[in-house]
């Protein structure tokens, strides 16, 4: 009794902020239009695109390729894709994907930009191109994923594989 009666006591001289939870860290504004490097610039500027369903005559002229501009591609639920390669990652039948062609013109390193999150693969010549670097995009920029490709010229096939919805943004550039 003696012990409740010391602490309610301490309680009415103590001031309240003593007992008050601690207050939350502001979140990080971000600006209206994020800083990006040079390479990614183009994130920025809109288009669309069209994903391949089967791997064939897709590496042909008639496809336009993914490019420098951030482009939303319509994906496709797995049961009704058929990869050129098979991907490094297990399709997941609940989600979504696709491929499309990337052309190269000089040798480099090519960045691969997407919104969300999903496995990539790139492939030439029937066998997968090793990625050099994976990572997330700058803070703020909407670039969920990055990953790097030493190329040499030639027309490529990207791979998405696993994303959570039936479209996603991607772009590829080439690091000068």
């Amino acid at each position: 009794m003696r012990f409740r009666i010391i602490a309610m006591s301490l309680a009415a001289i103590l001031p309240v902020t003593v007992f008050a939870a601690p207050a939350e860290k502001p979140a990080t504004a971000c600006p209206a239009t994020p800083v990006l490097p040079p390479e990614l610039a183009d994130w920025g500027r809109n288009a669309s695109g069209k994903t391949i369903y089967a791997y064939g005559d897709d590496l042909g002229a008639d496809w336009s390729p993914l490019g420098a501009a951030r482009t939303e591609l319509p994906l496709h639920k797995f049961e009704s894709l058929r990869y050129g390669v098979a991907p490094d990652r297990k399709p997941d039948a609940y989600k979504f994907g696709g491929t499309i062609p990337v052309e190269v013109k000089k040798p480099g390193r090519l960045i691969v930009a997407l919104d969300a999150g999903a496995w990539i693969d790139l492939v030439r010549g029937g066998a997968v191109v090793k990625s050099v670097t994976h990572g997330h995009g700058p803070a703020c920029s909407g670039i969920r994923k990055m990953v790097e490709f030493e190329v040499t010229p030639g027309r490529y096939q990207l791979q998405i594989v696993n994303a959570p919805t039936a479209s996603i943004h991607a772009m590829a550039v080439l690091r000068d």
